[in-house]
């Protein structure tokens, strides 16, 4: 049974990661092919003839590299506020009894399912009147306040699968609360933490709506909204150069996950002998 199950299971990962990756193979695909191979019928991955023109096409049209430090800044700057606030924030609501957790977390239910459409208003009249309504400091506020609530959500769960006899000894021990926190809860938090920061980081790096609705200057704009505009005014797309544009710009998104996934593994083992 157990050499008939293996195969099969193997088989079943292969298959599921070229579903997964088969998206990215064809974007890069696409980025290297000529516009009349992208616009014949032709449907081979392998390009019958290699144009790296379009990278430099892409990265020489509308700003692609200052958008994409604009997205770098917003997007770190979001994670780094939110971790900061949620944080604490998941701290206490994990801790807390009775009716006070059971509105916290219904509060963050609530604004997850809450469309964003009818929120964008009443934030741009909000940055408007505080005169951030076209910069990148007003959009890195919005990013932090839509990505708080997944944020919170994911910590509290963290928090929550802390035994709080840790924490009990811990001021058994002598120790107060803020050394139980620093010495007992905040290491074992710590894959959370990073786990949480991954998902923020792409949830700012990839917003939209937000941008193209907040953001007026080009010099603000965010790599979404850049991205746009290879699409021309009657509708013909530079499909070569989206392309590259498009896989420059899932470029950072992987290279944050690969930075921190080794601290989410080394995490996890601290905590598990922590714990």
């Amino acid at each position: 049974m157990r050499w008939s199950v293996r195969p099969a299971q193997y088989l079943a990962l292969v298959l599921y990661l070229l579903f997964l990756g088969f998206p990215l193979l064809w974007l890069i695909s696409a980025s290297v092919k000529s516009s009349a191979e992208l616009n014949s019928l032709s449907v081979n991955l392998i390009p019958s003839d290699w144009h790296w023109d379009n990278y430099g096409e892409a990265l020489s049209r509308q700003g692609l590299l200052h958008s994409a430090l604009n997205s770098l800044l917003v997007a770190l700057a979001s994670t780094v506020l939110a971790i900061l606030i949620s944080v604490p924030a998941a701290y206490v609501l994990a801790r807390l009894k009775g009716k006070l957790r059971i509105a916290g977390v219904t509060w963050i239910l609530v604004s997850q399912v809450f469309p964003v459409v009818l929120v964008i208003l009443p934030l741009f009249l909000v940055l408007r009147t505080l005169g951030l309504a076209d910069s990148l400091v007003g959009l890195t506020l919005v990013h932090t306040t839509y990505i708080l609530p997944f944020a919170l959500w994911m910590l509290q769960g963290y928090v929550a699968a802390i035994p709080v006899e840790l924490e009990e000894a811990g001021a058994m021990d002598g120790a107060n609360r803020f050394t139980v926190l620093r010495t007992i809860v905040f290491p074992l938090l710590a894959p959370g933490v990073v786990a949480t920061a991954m998902f923020s980081f792409v949830s700012s790096w990839n917003e939209f709506f937000f941008a193209l609705v907040l953001l007026q200057t080009p010099e603000n704009y965010t790599l979404p909204i850049t991205l746009t505009m290879f699409i021309g005014g009657e509708g013909k797309v530079a499909l070569g150069p989206l392309a590259a544009g498009a896989v420059l710009a899932a470029i950072p998104s992987i290279a944050f996950f690969s930075l921190l996934r080794k601290k989410l593994t080394g995490g996890l083992m601290a905590g598990a002998v922590k714990g």
